[in-house]
């Protein structure tokens, strides 16, 4: 049974534990090395050895994707086009935009937009495939205009493969684990090496992620998935239904409701309870449930939303639109009743893969950005130059930087 525990026990309830990502390193780190050396021949060596890969080739041909495609229900089909339409609307909304400006006379500075060479999305394929990850990793790719966006997947489920041949993603590929990882940070004969890799996986993927992440751009190293609620009343139902919805993921995620009213805990706690008594996922939820999960009794909602921002949980739910002033430190903003986390996880437009582990302090959710450089520019005239040129000079000496000083001289004749 879900606990419920007074604010006095916060620290306690929202310590995450570490990720143990030492063992997990130590077990990727040979197979990341094998990868390098030995290219493809490792990763098919890797992909028989984990994944049941019995094909010839890494990567799904043509006539495999329509096949894919073709097996999808009408209602599979149409679930994604209305989902695609949202989250490209969405992506297009955050992309930048090439802007230029004179900030002084003769001194014009501004920025183009440019988009990756090529891309690579994870797509989790074990207890819960997630053809959903295809259209919130792939979709944002297209907007910025990536030309080689690749999908790797250790299975051949034809929701994740037909789904990406929809999108027209020009690169699938069955390979998954630190193998899949390595494929696309180094690059093989087969694989084409990636600017940036994206998308969920268990440790052993994220550890991968981590040890490679110099060699390639990443979006972040993913923990146990997380949401913290914060409720004075509502539809108990409801609020342990979002609960459930986080807690079934896996035995190591959380759901955390922060709530001023015992009433409410208590009515929420029965109802967590009987939903599980029928629910599929239930043992995977209960773990979750009982492990790591809880209902903090709090005083007032400014102390509920300070506990949010220490916590910078992943998914947060808050009643109203009133609290997000407030809100420093969070993945992703769900607002109001009607908002579950799982219109985010499919259907509403922002992005599903989210920063976990209160790595919300420093970013926010994958987003088109993430596929796309910001190049600055500069344009200087002649007397906007011999304007700078003492604070330029002066800089640079300071700094032991000589030839930096005569560089700008000597377009005065020095």
């Amino acid at each position: 049974m879900i606990r419920i525990v007074e604010h006095t026990q916060v620290g306690k309830i929202l310590a995450r534990k570490a990720a143990r990502f030492t063992e997990a390193e130590q077990t990727v780190a040979p197979i990341l090395e094998a990868v390098r050396r030995r290219g493809d021949k490792a990763v098919i060596e890797y992909a028989r050895k984990f994944d049941g890969f019995t094909s010839k080739s890494l990567r799904v041909d043509e006539a495999g994707q329509q096949a894919a495609q073709a097996a999808l229900t009408k209602e599979f089909r149409d679930a994604v086009k209305t989902t695609s339409a949202n989250i490209r609307a969405y992506a297009k909304l955050q992309l930048p935009t090439a802007k230029s400006a004179t900030i002084s006379p003769g001194l014009k500075v501004g920025q183009v937009i440019r988009p990756l060479d090529t891309v690579a999305a994870y797509i989790p394929a074990g207890r819960y495939p997630l053809p959903s990850t295809v259209l919130m990793t792939v979709i944002p790719a297209l907007v910025a205009g990536v030309p080689n966006v690749c999908v790797t997947t250790p299975r051949l489920v034809p929701e994740i493969i037909g789904t990406a041949a929809m999108l027209k993603t020009p690169h699938v590929f069955q390979i998954g684990g630190a193998h899949a990882i390595a494929a696309f940070a180094y690059g093989t004969k087969t694989v084409p090496r990636a600017d940036r890799i994206v998308g969920p996986g268990n440790i052993y993927v994220a550890a991968a992620k981590k040890l490679l992440a110099g060699e390639v751009g990443i979006d972040f190293v993913a923990g146990p998935t997380e949401i913290l609620m914060i409720a004075e009343d509502g539809n108990p139902a409801w609020i342990a239904a979002d609960m459930l919805a986080q807690a079934e993921h896996d035995t190591d995620a959380s759901a955390v409701l922060l709530t001023t009213s015992k009433q409410v805990a208590i009515a929420v706690q029965s109802e967590v309870e009987r939903q599980l008594a029928t629910l599929p996922t239930a043992p995977t939820a209960r773990r979750a449930i009982d492990k790591n999960s809880a209902i903090i009794l709090v005083r007032s909602l400014e102390e509920a939303v300070e506990i949010s921002n220490r916590f910078a949980p992943e998914h947060l739910s808050i009643p109203s639109a009133k609290l997000v002033p407030g809100i420093r430190h969070a993945g992703s903003i769900f607002i109001g009743p009607y908002s579950p986390e799982a219109a985010g996880d499919y259907a509403s437009g922002p992005n599903h893969v989210l920063p976990t582990s209160g790595a919300a302090r420093l970013r926010g959710g994958l987003s088109a950005m993430d596929y796309v450089k910001i190049i600055s520019t500069q344009e200087l005239n002649a007397a906007a130059l011999r304007k700078l040129e003492p604070a330029i000079t002066t800089l640079a000496r300071a700094e032991g930087l000589e030839a930096h000083a005569r560089s700008v001289e000597v377009r005065r004749g020095r």
